[in-house]
């Protein structure tokens, strides 16, 4: 067993951030400034504080999850028998390239398909503008939980570094799709690549487009799983959630979903619906109409 100084040497080794983090700013501030020169109105100054202190807040919450994340890395690495086979060759990156992006995306679609999951990712779509700052506004407590859909890879035998350093990238990638100043790329990258306007389709609240386009990098997951739309010229993307909250106080955007699901459970009589609160999607009740995207939108179309 790894002593506690290794692991927090190998934490320290995942160092990209410091060389992400300006470019972020940057291109936030330059954004921001073509924004105002031009009255294009994509902030809004109460929301983007919330995004900034969410993004405060994931800094910290994320550091026991994350160091817990290797020490079970490590773990997994050390008894998996393809530890010697995988040894950051270039094939190596490319396989977990793909299988760190449908991670991901499996990942991301439970976070819109599980409410307790939900919860925790809830405060990245409480913004009601599409911009730079929305890319900062992670999901606090869904830190939580993230790392276990990963604990696969290093079973596979990859190593806790390279797979850390594929997480980074997929989410460096991300950044940029957080913007209305590019409209639409040639074909060929959007069918293949996740783009700013199948992200815009995510991040909106219309029934025809919730809970779509769950994409890291590859919309190929999207749509070979059934979850793809595209953005329609007829029907522009309102951002936000389908019932917007009121607070921007950082608690509030962080944590007002527990408070609902805590609410609908106390409601609830029965254990087995108490449980469909924590494990269906956001929008089921037990009593009442049913809210979820597929329902709403199986209506509509």
């Amino acid at each position: 067993m790894q002593s506690l100084e290794f692991y927090l040497d190998a934490l320290s080794q995942d160092d990209l951030i410091y060389f992400f983090l300006p470019i972020f700013v940057l291109s936030l501030v330059a954004e921001y400034w073509f924004d105002r020169k031009n009255r294009l109105g994509l902030f809004e100054i109460k929301d983007t504080k919330a995004s900034l202190w969410m993004m405060l807040m994931v800094g910290v919450v994320d550091v026991l999850p994350k160091l817990a994340a290797i020490v079970a890395f490590y773990m997994l690495h050390e008894i998996s028998p393809l530890a010697d086979v995988i040894q950051r060759q270039w094939w190596a990156w490319v396989l977990l390239f793909f299988l760190d992006d449908i991670t991901y995306y499996f990942f991301h679609r439970s976070n819109h398909e599980v409410r307790l999951f939900w919860a925790g990712h809830v405060s990245h779509h409480s913004a009601i503008k599409m911009n730079f700052a929305t890319a900062l506004r992670q999901g606090v407590t869904e830190r939580i939980h993230k790392y276990l859909f990963w604990l696969p890879l290093p079973l596979l035998g990859f190593d806790p570094l390279m797979i850390f350093t594929m997480m980074s990238l997929n989410l460096f990638y991300q950044f940029w799709l957080h913007t209305e100043l590019i409209s639409r790329l040639p074909n060929l990258l959007e069918y293949f690549f996740n783009t700013p306007s199948h992200h815009r389709v995510h991040h909106a609240s219309n029934i025809r487009y919730l809970d779509c386009n769950h994409a890291g990098v590859l919309i190929i997951w999207d749509r070979l799983f059934g979850t793809f739309s595209e953005q329609s010229e007829d029907e522009e993307p309102i951002y936000g959630l389908t019932t917007n909250i009121t607070s921007y106080a950082p608690l509030d955007v962080a944590l007002h979903e527990y408070h609902a699901i805590l609410v609908d459970v106390k409601r609830a009589s029965r254990w087995r619906d108490k449980l469909g609160y924590l494990i269906r999607a956001p929008g089921w009740s037990h009593d009442g109409p049913d809210k979820r995207a597929k329902t709403l939108r199986s209506q509509i179309l």
